[in-house]
């Protein structure tokens, strides 16, 4: 996949594309379904738009969203779907605030000139989100490129039946329901960041940990987690890497000994040859929640959780691998 990042990169070769808009934040199931439907019409190819910054950090800097997915992350998701194309648009003001005709008119027309615009049925774009898939579809009409509208993907979560969007997923996650997250998401929810020093209290306990400080992304609710963790030299590396590596996850506020303290986000990995990791990056996929934060009053007790967390997470990893 070719990652354009200036409009002034686009050229001939993109333009009569399959063209899906949006932020793809999680590329989760309805993200990869509308691709999918896009690479199927097989008209050319598939290109992906999104933003960055956020639209909202232009419009509203003090409503800037954590993302499920960083963009280099992304990019990776995207690729892996399908997507020929990602062109990255910076956002502007000036961009947000075209009217719906003009969006196309001056900005699509004038830059891919699509064959096709695929998207869900949720799509809106222009000033003050004017413009849906309707209008998109009449204004496609008059200039010459079809509007294909994706229905909504679906998921059973828990017994219901829900729509699969972002929202969901950050509610999910909010919850700490890593598992219906990770069917959402048609994958674990992973969370990188640069392993940074911690206190050195799980060493003192016999249960060393990796101290992660994760970059501006959605984090899940605080509580003991089983998942895997990969390791690499940046970013990027975690952004593609498939390693697995078997760990217990801890997010809290170290209510045991201390009674205020900045949120940690810890990993003990389940492997005896572990490398040294201060510095490296660390991703953190989250397969399923085990239990919740709490006080224990003795350092005995917190080690006979901690090995009882050990076991019950080999156990959930052992059927995840199958």
């Amino acid at each position: 996949m070719q990652i354009i990042d200036t409009l002034e990169k686009i050229d001939d070769k993109i333009k009569g594309c399959c063209l899906t808009i949006g932020n793809f934040d999680g590329v989760h199931l309805g993200h990869r379904k509308i691709i999918a439907s896009a690479a199927g019409l097989a008209v050319g190819p598939v290109v992906a738009m999104t933003f960055d910054p956020h639209p909202v950090v232009i419009l509203h800097p003090e409503k800037e969203p954590q993302v499920l997915t960083p963009l280099p992350l992304k990019a990776a998701l995207l690729e892996a779907a399908g997507v020929d194309y990602l062109i990255v648009v910076k956002d502007s003001y000036k961009l947000l605030t075209l009217s719906p005709a003009d969006f196309v008119d001056d900005f699509l027309m004038k830059t891919v000139k699509p064959k096709a615009v695929i998207e869900g049925d949720d799509f809106h774009f222009g000033y003050g989100r004017s413009g849906n898939a309707e209008v998109l579809a009449a204004l496609g009409k008059d200039r010459n490129f079809d509007v294909i509208i994706v229905a909504p993907q679906q998921v059973k979560l828990s017994g219901s039946t829900e729509k699969v969007s972002s929202t969901l997923i950050r509610h999910l996650l909010h919850a700490g329901d890593a598992a219906n997250a990770a069917k959402t998401l048609g994958r674990n929810y992973r969370l990188m960041g640069k392993v940074i020093k911690g206190r050195g209290k799980g060493t003192h306990l016999g249960f060393p940990t990796a101290n992660i400080e994760p970059h501006q992304q959605v984090v899940p609710a605080e509580g003991v987690y089983a998942g895997f963790v990969s390791v690499a030299q940046s970013v990027e590396e975690l952004c593609t890497s498939d390693e697995k590596i078997p760990a217990v996850f801890s997010l809290g506020r170290a209510k045991t000994f201390i009674s205020d303290h900045p949120l940690l986000i810890e990993a003990h990995i389940l492997d005896e040859k572990v490398e040294d990791l201060y510095d490296k990056y660390l991703a953190m996929d989250f397969v399923d929640f085990l239990r919740g934060q709490q006080r224990f009053e003795t350092e005995e007790k917190l080690k006979e959780q901690i090995t009882a967390d050990c076991k019950k997470t080999e156990n959930i990893l052992s059927n995840e691998k199958k």
